[in-house]
Protein backbone atom coordinates (compact mmCIF):
# COMPACT_ATOMS: atom_id res chain seq x y z
CA UNK A 1 0.00 0.00 0.00
CA UNK A 2 2.64 2.36 0.33
CA UNK A 3 1.41 3.99 3.49
CA UNK A 4 3.41 5.18 6.29
CA UNK A 5 2.35 5.24 10.27
CA UNK A 6 2.98 9.09 9.38
CA UNK A 7 0.61 9.62 6.18
CA UNK A 8 -2.22 7.53 8.35
CA UNK A 9 -1.71 9.91 11.22
CA UNK A 10 -1.91 13.53 8.97
CA UNK A 11 -4.99 11.53 7.06
CA UNK A 12 -6.81 10.94 10.58
CA UNK A 13 -6.03 14.78 11.56
CA UNK A 14 -7.07 16.61 8.41
CA UNK A 15 -10.08 15.21 9.55
CA UNK A 16 -11.67 12.29 7.27
CA UNK A 17 -12.07 11.35 11.14
CA UNK A 18 -11.91 11.62 14.69
CA UNK A 19 -9.81 14.72 14.94
CA UNK A 20 -11.71 17.33 13.83
CA UNK A 21 -14.62 15.85 15.46
CA UNK A 22 -13.29 16.23 18.81
CA UNK A 23 -11.85 19.42 18.80
CA UNK A 24 -12.88 21.89 21.08
CA UNK A 25 -11.96 19.87 24.30
CA UNK A 26 -11.75 22.18 27.32
CA UNK A 27 -10.36 20.19 30.27
CA UNK A 28 -12.05 22.20 33.48
CA UNK A 29 -13.32 21.10 36.70
CA UNK A 30 -11.96 21.61 40.24
CA UNK A 31 -8.82 20.30 41.88
CA UNK A 32 -7.54 20.58 45.39
CA UNK A 33 -4.87 18.68 46.70
CA UNK A 34 -2.02 19.21 48.80
CA UNK A 35 1.90 17.54 47.93
CA UNK A 36 4.82 17.58 50.10
CA UNK A 37 7.49 18.55 47.38
CA UNK A 38 10.24 17.26 50.08
CA UNK A 39 9.08 13.45 49.53
CA UNK A 40 11.02 11.87 47.11
CA UNK A 41 8.33 11.05 44.29
CA UNK A 42 7.98 14.94 44.00
CA UNK A 43 11.80 15.78 43.81
CA UNK A 44 11.62 17.14 40.18
CA UNK A 45 10.06 20.02 41.80
CA UNK A 46 13.20 21.22 43.57
CA UNK A 47 14.52 21.93 40.47
CA UNK A 48 13.44 24.83 38.14
CA UNK A 49 12.85 23.27 34.96
CA UNK A 50 11.27 20.01 36.80
CA UNK A 51 7.92 18.93 36.59
CA UNK A 52 5.49 16.44 37.70
CA UNK A 53 2.06 14.93 36.41
CA UNK A 54 -0.44 14.11 39.38
CA UNK A 55 -4.12 13.94 40.05
CA UNK A 56 -4.53 14.93 36.23
CA UNK A 57 -2.79 18.00 36.87
CA UNK A 58 1.01 19.16 35.61
CA UNK A 59 2.67 21.23 37.75
CA UNK A 60 5.94 22.61 36.81
CA UNK A 61 8.96 24.62 38.20
CA UNK A 62 8.73 27.47 35.96
CA UNK A 63 11.41 29.74 37.54
CA UNK A 64 12.65 30.47 40.54
CA UNK A 65 9.54 30.35 43.69
CA UNK A 66 6.93 30.20 40.88
CA UNK A 67 5.20 26.45 40.02
CA UNK A 68 3.00 26.73 37.40
CA UNK A 69 -0.17 24.11 37.13
CA UNK A 70 -2.36 22.98 34.25
CA UNK A 71 -4.46 20.45 33.33
CA UNK A 72 -3.05 17.24 31.99
CA UNK A 73 -5.94 16.90 29.42
CA UNK A 74 -4.68 18.27 26.24
CA UNK A 75 -7.87 20.46 24.57
CA UNK A 76 -7.20 18.92 21.44
CA UNK A 77 -8.07 15.68 21.21
CA UNK A 78 -8.98 14.73 25.15
CA UNK A 79 -5.57 12.76 25.51
CA UNK A 80 -4.05 13.23 28.57
CA UNK A 81 -0.65 13.37 27.37
CA UNK A 82 0.18 17.23 28.34
CA UNK A 83 4.12 17.67 29.56
CA UNK A 84 6.19 20.78 30.15
CA UNK A 85 9.29 21.79 28.18
CA UNK A 86 11.28 23.67 30.36
CA UNK A 87 13.67 24.80 27.50
CA UNK A 88 10.60 26.25 25.74
CA UNK A 89 9.04 27.20 29.09
CA UNK A 90 5.98 26.07 27.52
CA UNK A 91 3.40 22.52 27.56
CA UNK A 92 2.88 20.52 24.82
CA UNK A 93 0.89 17.41 24.21
CA UNK A 94 2.67 14.27 23.00
CA UNK A 95 -0.46 13.37 20.79
CA UNK A 96 -0.46 15.69 18.28
CA UNK A 97 1.44 18.50 19.11
CA UNK A 98 -0.46 21.22 21.13
CA UNK A 99 1.75 23.80 22.22
CA UNK A 100 0.53 25.77 25.50
CA UNK A 101 2.14 29.43 27.31
CA UNK A 102 2.69 28.53 30.80
CA UNK A 103 -0.86 30.35 31.18
CA UNK A 104 -2.42 27.69 29.57
CA UNK A 105 -3.20 29.92 26.10
CA UNK A 106 -2.95 27.91 22.93
CA UNK A 107 0.00 29.05 21.01
CA UNK A 108 -0.79 26.36 17.84
CA UNK A 109 -3.45 25.51 15.75
CA UNK A 110 -3.58 22.64 18.20
CA UNK A 111 -3.78 23.99 21.27
CA UNK A 112 -6.02 27.31 20.38
CA UNK A 113 -8.44 26.19 23.31
CA UNK A 114 -6.21 26.77 25.89
CA UNK A 115 -5.73 24.31 28.85
CA UNK A 116 -7.17 24.91 32.35
CA UNK A 117 -4.65 26.29 34.93
CA UNK A 118 -5.11 26.14 38.58
CA UNK A 119 -3.85 28.34 41.11
CA UNK A 120 -0.61 27.03 43.19
CA UNK A 121 0.49 28.30 46.74
CA UNK A 122 3.50 26.73 48.31
CA UNK A 123 3.72 27.65 52.10
CA UNK A 124 7.48 25.60 53.27
CA UNK A 125 7.54 22.38 51.23
CA UNK A 126 3.72 21.97 51.16
CA UNK A 127 2.65 22.79 47.70
CA UNK A 128 -1.56 23.09 47.29
CA UNK A 129 -2.99 23.09 43.72
CA UNK A 130 -6.59 24.54 43.65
Amino acid sequence: MGFSAGAIAATYCLGLTGCMQQQGIKPSGSVDFTIDISQSQYSALKNVGGYIRTNDVVIAHTEQDVYVAVTQICSHQGQPQVMYRSGSNDFFCTVHGATYNVNGKGTNSFGRNGLTTYQVDVSGTQLHVH
